[in-house]
């Protein structure tokens, strides 16, 4: 571990920007085999696999472990890498920390639910290795300011899987809101409207499932009998393990509108919502919200809506920069501009060139090898800023009243706020401690 460690730190391997593209092909082929990069997987099932296989379209990324607490989830996902590499992982585990002891591996992916984030990741950061934490980056903002420490203590590079920002197009729109010719920016509006999220029926408890070390999969968790409701992918709408859309989608898209604004964080946040579209749905998150962001000199709203597609300017998800002179409209499809009467040109529809989620692995591959944190698209900074913002949507939401920021304190102005900036840990574990 050591060797290959001070091998990737020592070897200063060129970046690959978005615009060399057509030159991976060739880089990636020159790759020794003393340059591979040994990579294991920390929740298989959903986005975390996906991750994995973007890591596997470069040649010099071996994987050698995979861990997941449901068996039939973990055998599946090794027949798929055997199906991809010819050959399954060397190492299946049940529990994560074995995957997180094996000296062999360079790189831990973190695909696991938002309430087990915080510990993995800076378990792997303690372990010395490199960390992918899928989005959002942690279920409270304390776990955030914990995980940011933890990774600048330690020196390991940490990409946060907000992959939009490796994507060619949606950087090319922030070059242009900044280019100044949309005029004074008075609003930016964060809209998502998911037609795939339906209502989830209430459903019994029952035993749990055969191969399916519940135990694990609840960690810090709140200890409730097994419910499908709160397993795989649905889990995303209980406060005990994730924020709902406001952090699902949240951090995609409005880091982009911060980003887009090059704005930290919002003086006050005011959030108003409910289940109103599935009021005896199973689900606690709010299927419906809208969020006021108030910043200096323009506000950002939030809203977002389960069960819908048709959002604003007939889109599903994406910002809209509303300026004086045109409003710029972006998605993962392209951006767009549309003009304020004739105070300057219509701009057709820029698309989408290619995957951004490709580009994000690569971007972050790159400087695993070079060291260079700099050069990463999405930091572990970038990724707690914008979980931060969402929070202080939801925490205004679940208070019930307008919350203010002190950024100075990174703390609310509002004591029942502040009771709410961290998770609470239970069954033995503890917040680590940096």
């Amino acid at each position: 571990m050591t060797t290959r460690r001070t091998f990737l730190k020592s070897s200063g391997s060129a970046a690959v920007g978005i615009g060399l593209v057509s030159s991976l092909s060739s880089t990636m082929a020159s790759c020794a085999a003393s340059n591979k990069v040994n990579v294991g997987l920390i929740g298989c099932k959903g986005q975390g696999f996906s991750d994995l296989k973007a890591f596997l379209e470069n040649p010099e990324v071996e994987c050698i472990a995979l861990c997941d607490i449901d068996d039939g989830v973990l055998n599946e996902r090794a027949a798929d890498v055997e199906k991809i590499r010819g050959k399954k992982p060397a190492n299946l585990y049940k529990d994560w920390r074995k995957l997180i002891e094996n000296k062999d591996i360079d790189v831990v992916i973190v695909g696991t639910p938002d309430h087990w984030h915080c510990l993995q990741m800076v378990a792997a950061c303690e372990a010395g290795k490199d960390v992918y934490c899928e989005k959002p980056l942690g279920r409270s903002i304390e776990e955030c300011n914990i995980m940011v420490k933890a990774a600048q203590k330690h020196k390991t590079i940490v990409q946060v899987g907000q992959w939009q920002r490796s994507d060619p197009h949606w950087q090319s729109a922030v070059d242009f809101i900044r280019s100044g010719k949309l005029g004074k920016i008075r609003l930016v509006r964060v809209f998502s409207y998911q037609g795939w999220c339906p209502s989830i029926p209430v459903l019994a408890d029952e035993p749990v499932p055969a191969g399916v070390d519940y135990d694990m999969w609840l960690g810090p968790a709140t200890s409730r009998p097994f419910n499908r409701n709160r397993f795989h992918f649905t889990f995303r709408w209980f406060w005990d393990y994730a924020g709902g859309l406001m952090t699902d989608w949240g951090v995609h898209c409005i880091d982009y509108g911060l980003l887009g604004m090059d704005s930290k964080f919002p003086k006050s946040a005011v959030a108003v919502g409910g289940k109103y579209a599935y009021p005896d749905g199973a689900h606690e998150t709010p299927d419906t919200l809208a969020t006021v962001y108030e910043f200096d000199g323009y506000n950002m709203i939030w809203e977002h809506a389960q069960s819908i597609n048709n959002g604003p300017y007939g889109r599903d998800h994406g910002i809209s920069f509303i300026g004086n002179n045109g409003t710029l409209v972006l998605d993962r499809g392209g951006w767009e501009v549309i003009p304020d009467s004739k105070r300057m040109e219509a701009i057709r529809l820029q698309p989408n060139k290619g995957n951004g989620l490709d580009f994000h692995m690569r971007n972050f591959i790159d400087v695993v090898k070079s060291r260079n944190m700099s050069d990463l698209k999405c930091s572990i900074q970038a990724g707690a800023h914008v979980a931060t913002v969402c929070q202080m949507g939801n925490i205004s939401y679940k208070t019930g009243d307008k919350v203010s920021w002190d950024p100075a304190k990174s703390r609310f102005n509002e004591e029942k706020a502040n009771a709410l900036l961290s998770a609470s840990y239970n069954n033995g574990y503890q917040l680590p401690k940096v």
